[in-house]
């Protein structure tokens, strides 16, 4: 049949591109819907950071998640950009973490001797030796949490390349077709239905971000996170590492350019950009680098981050419909995320072994009234 496929992913962000690029490589015939364009969401709004370790201070899941996936960028740039001619621009400058005072200070200690714990690279830098690495950053530092194992890649690149090199092993990606429902019989997924046409598989992935929630149970809804950006244009590179403070982060790109962000807005859904979130970014971008003052602001935007009640990503098969499997959830962790998701969806449809640890923690129906605890959670 025209029409049948091995699965189905619904959403062409960069979590569903890359289910679909490890299932099309390993053989498999798969469609990709999206009711837009390939990355046209949060997964083109992002500022690419691949920030595994500046946020924990205890082993997780989604620590050793993050670790093993980061791990794996630096030969799947090589092979995407083999498979789609595209360069997800891998940059591996490392990530530092501003301390403007004590108390924040006192946050960064805790967090290197755990990284350093878990054999991470993790350096406390004072502000004499940061400002020697990069003489832009402002003297009004305190001190510097360098984490060199960190980087980052252009977001909207990355999911281009994991679209075309799904294509290149026999993906199908039709863009403007929105799934309108699904097509369950005895308990078992049989395809989907759009306004265009029904489309058949055995295995169907909700992979919509922080939309599409009406395809699901009730209780596997996302909470929308809003989170405004800008792009700032410099006369001449000031930093090559990416710089994160508290409320705010600069991370450089190609062509002397600055993606400053970024706001958090809980249950927006909209893509106006505040002119007070704009001053509160710019202000903090200043703080760590006096010299922004002069950038001239190319454009700014909205994007909306899918967030869950104990913000892990739900990653399985939903309970009582054989077949349905989501990946939603991933919060502000998508694009750093989205090479071990692939994996570990792929595996799971599969049936082949995976992690326990993850397994438990990120399957679908850990908790229930899911959608309920994210707005209470927040």
């Amino acid at each position: 049949m025209k029409n049948q496929f091995d699965q189905i992913i619904v959403g062409g962000g960069v979590i569903g591109c890359s289910i679909a690029y490890q299932l099309a490589k390993r053989g498999y015939r798969v469609l990709i819907l999206e009711k837009n364009h390939i990355g046209c969401e949060a997964s083109s709004a992002a500022a690419g950071m691949l920030g595994a370790q500046g946020e924990f201070t205890e082993r997780s899941p989604l620590f050793q998640f993050a670790q093993e996936s980061r791990a794996l960028f630096k030969d799947l740039s090589e092979e995407l950009y083999e498979k789609s001619g595209i360069d997800i621009q891998y940059i591996h400058k490392g990530i530092m973490k501003l301390a403007f005072h004590q108390q924040q200070y006192s946050k960064l200690k805790t967090i290197a001797a755990f990284q350093r714990e878990e054999g991470n690279p993790a350096y406390l830098l004072s502000r004499e030796e940061a400002r020697q690495m990069e003489p832009g950053l402002t003297e009004n530092l305190h001190a510097v949490l360098y984490l060199p194992n960190d980087g980052q890649v252009s977001a909207c690149h990355l999911t281009k390349a994991f679209s075309l090199a799904a294509c290149h092993h026999g993906a199908v990606l039709q863009e403007q077709e929105k799934v309108s429902g699904l097509l369950v019989e005895n308990g078992t997924v049989q395809g989907v239905r759009t306004i265009e046409a029904a489309y058949y598989a055995d295995q169907v992935v909700i992979a919509t971000g922080a939309f599409g929630d009406e395809l699901l149970p009730e209780d596997y809804g996302t909470l929308p996170m809003k989170g405004e950006c800008l792009l700032l244009e410099l006369d001449q590179e000031l930093f090559r590492s990416t710089l994160w403070m508290e409320g705010c982060y600069l991370v450089p790109k190609q062509g002397k350019k600055v993606i400053v962000g970024a706001s958090s807005i809980a249950g927006k859904t909209n893509k106006h950009v505040h002119a007070a979130s704009v001053q509160r970014l710019l202000s903090r971008a200043q703080k760590m680098v006096p010299q922004l003052a002069e950038a001239r602001i190319s454009s700014f935007w909205a994007g909306v981050r899918p967030a869950t009640a104990d913000e892990l990503p739900y990653l399985g098969e939903i309970p009582g419909v054989k077949g349905l499997y989501v990946a939603k959830g991933h919060y502000r962790n998508g694009i750093l995320l989205s090479p071990i998701t692939g994996i570990y969806m792929a595996d799971l449809i599969e049936k082949k072994p995976v992690n326990p640890f993850y397994y438990d923690r990120f399957r679908v129906d850990r908790q229930s009234n899911k959608r309920e605890k994210a707005g209470e959670s927040k």
